[in-house]
């Protein structure tokens, strides 16, 4: 199936979420890493590696949001709650949200640090504000701060798909598997 139906998630929808995972999953110890590694050629491409994953995540979140806005997402449950609706709604609305701040952020401060870019070693990324030492610290604050506030919301969101499936029972976990589908 390719478009997402009332039941179900389409095959693009599932893509798109498994692969940010993957990424976004990748990209933690990634930038950690690339944060703490002593001055070396490593340290530089590791933080090649970790600043060109999130362009990768930042294209593929404007895609994978254009998708979403013209695919609405499965309804949920019938014995869902009001509250469990809006914090699902709110919830993604943030995952989205970050999926595009953190790598702004991280643009941010490369461009604030005058650090010459090219995604993979291949494509140049201009820079998005002018070289200020300020802008460099404060965009390396609050890209950190959204990955911590990023962090707890994936542990949030991994711990209401376990909840739907082991506690509630329902299907919500398992139409987003690969070759997971409709209820039964």
């Amino acid at each position: 199936m390719f478009r997402n139906t009332r039941d179900a998630w389409g095959a693009p929808a599932k893509l798109f979420h498994w692969l940010m995972a993957a990424l976004v999953f990748a990209q933690i110890p990634l930038g950690w890493t690339a944060a703490t590694w002593p001055l070396s050629p490593l340290k530089l491409n590791l933080f090649v590696w970790h600043k060109s994953v999130g362009m990768l995540i930042l294209a593929l979140a404007l895609l994978r949001l254009a998708w979403r806005l013209g695919n609405p997402a499965p309804a949920l449950p019938a014995d869902t709650l009001a509250w469990e609706r809006l914090a699902a709604r709110a919830s993604h609305a943030l995952l989205y949200l970050l999926m595009v701040a953190l790598p702004v952020t991280g643009w941010v401060i490369n461009s604030a640090a005058n650090i010459p870019f090219r995604i993979f070693w291949l494509v140049p990324l201009p820079a998005i504000v002018e070289p200020s030492k300020h802008a460099a610290e404060l965009a390396a604050a609050v890209h950190f701060g959204l990955f911590v506030f990023l962090a707890t919301l994936l542990l949030v969101h991994i711990g209401a798909a376990l909840r739907h499936h082991y506690i509630k029972r329902n299907d919500v976990l398992t139409r987003m598997l690969p070759g997971g589908g409709a209820r039964t």
